[in-house]
């Protein structure tokens, strides 16, 4: 067994009292203490703090029976329609069915359907009409394009453009919107027979098409999407 010289035992004595020394003043808790910083769980905090999650989406919300309409909830409708007129009723009543409903951006969306159908029936495309048509429609569309392909048949068909489209009336039937709107377009179309010859329309010549088209949607569905649901056509 060795022997401590003087100074070592200084120094250990030393180390022992700085030791409970340093306990005293730093080794007890309080329960005020922060916890251990984590710059992990920090970031992602801070980010949760200021960040939205992205699958989260405002969705218009249907108003409850009786509930008070907002002051601006009309303001588009009163731009479009003249207030107290039966479009404008009707505008509304569709507004308080569906809230994401704007007059100027229904025509903007009729207009492109306008253009998809009537496209779609020159060419017999039976797909593109499925989703753009009601049953009934659809069926009649259906079978007239069956009829002209039988025939042997084509329609020859240019879209010009559209130089009008209004709503000319507006209702809610039980749960369903209906839009009507009177559309004027310009389309040179021709119909050949078998052998090549027209026999309807002009392959060469603007002719002013006059219609008149009604559109639906189920305001209670989830899907957003507007069918035409009527057809005629002006002299």
């Amino acid at each position: 067994m060795g022997f401590f010289d003087f100074g070592t035992i200084f120094f250990l004595i030393a180390a022992v009292v700085i030791f409970f020394q340093l306990r005293n003043v730093l080794g007890r808790r309080t329960g005020s203490e922060r916890p251990p910083f984590d710059p992990y769980s920090a970031a992602r905090t801070d980010k949760d703090a200021t960040q939205k999650p992205e699958n989260v989406v405002s969705l218009p919300r249907k108003r409850l029976p009786g509930e008070p309409a907002p002051a601006d909830a009309y303001t588009a409708i009163d731009a479009f329609a003249k207030p107290d007129t039966d479009l404008n009723k009707g505008l509304r009543a569709i507004k308080d069915n569906d809230p994401s409903f704007d007059p100027k951006g229904f025509i903007d969306g009729a207009k492109m359907a306008y253009e998809m159908i009537v496209m779609a029936y020159a060419d017999g495309d039976r797909k593109t009409l499925k989703n753009l048509l009601s049953r009934e429609v659809f069926d009649g569309f259906v079978a007239a394009i069956g009829e002209r392909e039988a025939k042997s048949e084509k329609i020859q068909s240019s879209f010009v453009g559209i130089d009008k489209a209004d709503i000319v009336s507006a209702e809610m039937k039980g749960g369903e919107a209906h839009v009507t709107l009177r559309i004027i377009s310009e389309l040179i179309s021709a119909t050949r027979d078998k052998a090549g010859t027209v026999i309807d329309g002009d392959p060469e010549t603007v002719a002013e098409v006059k219609d008149v088209w009604t559109f639906a949607r189920d305001t209670r569905s989830r899907d957003p999407n507007w069918k035409l649901v009527a057809t005629e056509e002006e002299d």
